[in-house]
């Protein structure tokens, strides 16, 4: 790869970074043919793939320090999702060519968040090709209490780890449409570039959640999942749902819509049986209580008088793909 050979690269920008340190339950690292990884009795091994196309995913011009980030948070975020507790990582990257300061931005970016999430890169591989970011993810919880999408029941309360929509908001700054001011432009392009998966919420979630996920795709079509998984209806209370003071001023009246229907959020939505509220409130770990589970199908969301307001719109589309993103 411009002279640059595959295992020079690995190991000139990826083998020698501190999140490459083999850490407990990761017996080999890179190096070998496989990475190694060890449970202990009773627990059971969490794994998820994401992949990410330039034009697709992110644009073609970005800064790779920060790209890096949001790839790794994305898929972390799965481990969040199922209450997994982070282990490691591989990590497969195709290469129009190997510049050397591209992948010291993106290596110098993975490794910040590797760290912050508590994940070991245990290997990979690369190759050359239209840009494309592969990543998989190893966490690990105990045997029977991963958190499942199938378990939510009327009477639930449905329940939110953060505020949406603030990575759909910042997509005219990402595209260039408009120029970045202010503390609030910041936060937007904060929440898109540099996402925190939920993973202590995760693990607090344990065998108190009936049914979790993270929002990548947008509030609406990712309750969906839920709704369809458990067979039954989750009902949206509008006047609960959080929004951000930066959602607000940068989308005004659409603030309330692109919380709903945007994407890259990676915040983790659930439902809880009510009598799990007092023992996740002592976590002290963030959520905000937004509507309920009854019985029926799909989704709705309600006005404060209980109409029915859902957005005619369906769910976020890919970095390029229309609906949902603006």
């Amino acid at each position: 790869m411009a002279g640059l050979g595959e295992f020079e690269l690995i190991r000139q920008y990826f083998a020698a970074a501190a999140c490459a340190t083999p850490v407990s339950g990761v017996a080999r690292g890179i190096g070998d043919d496989c990475a190694l990884l060890q449970l202990r009795p009773g627990e059971q091994l969490a794994v998820s793939t994401d992949t990410q196309v330039a034009g697709v995913h992110f644009p073609e011009h970005h800064d790779p320090f920060l790209l890096a980030q949001r790839v790794l948070a994305a898929a972390a975020s799965d481990l969040a999702a199922m209450g997994a507790a982070p282990l490691g990582f591989t990590l497969a990257l195709t290469l129009p060519n190997a510049e050397p300061a591209w992948l010291a931005g993106f290596a110098r970016g993975l490794d910040v968040m590797a760290r912050a999430c508590q994940l070991a890169l245990i290997g990979g591989d690369t190759t050359r090709g239209p840009l494309n970011i592969n990543v998989t993810v190893f966490g690990r919880l105990p045997v029977g209490q991963a958190l499942l999408r199938s378990g939510a029941r009327p009477g639930d309360l449905l329940c939110l780890g953060g505020t949406t929509g603030e990575a759909a908001a910042a997509l005219p700054l990402v595209l260039g449409e408009r120029a970045a001011s202010g503390a609030g432009d910041a936060e937007l392009l904060a929440r898109y570039w540099t996402p925190q998966p939920q993973l202590l919420l995760g693990q607090a979630l344990r065998g108190l959640a009936s049914a979790a996920l993270d929002v990548s795709d947008g509030l609406l079509a990712d309750c969906g999942h839920i709704a369809e998984q458990s067979g039954v209806a989750l009902l949206i209370e509008a006047a609960r749902l959080p929004l951000a003071a930066a959602l607000r001023e940068a989308a005004g009246a659409r603030a309330l819509h692109l919380a709903l229907t945007g994407g890259d959020d990676y915040v983790l939505a659930f439902s809880l049986p009510p009598a799990a509220l007092p023992t996740l409130q002592a976590t002290g770990q963030p959520f905000h209580l937004i509507g309920r589970v009854a019985a029926g199908s799909g989704v709705r969301v309600l006005d404060r008088d209980g109409h029915d307001i859902t957005p005619a719109a369906g769910g976020y589309q890919h970095f390029g793909g229309g609906d949902g993103q603006t």
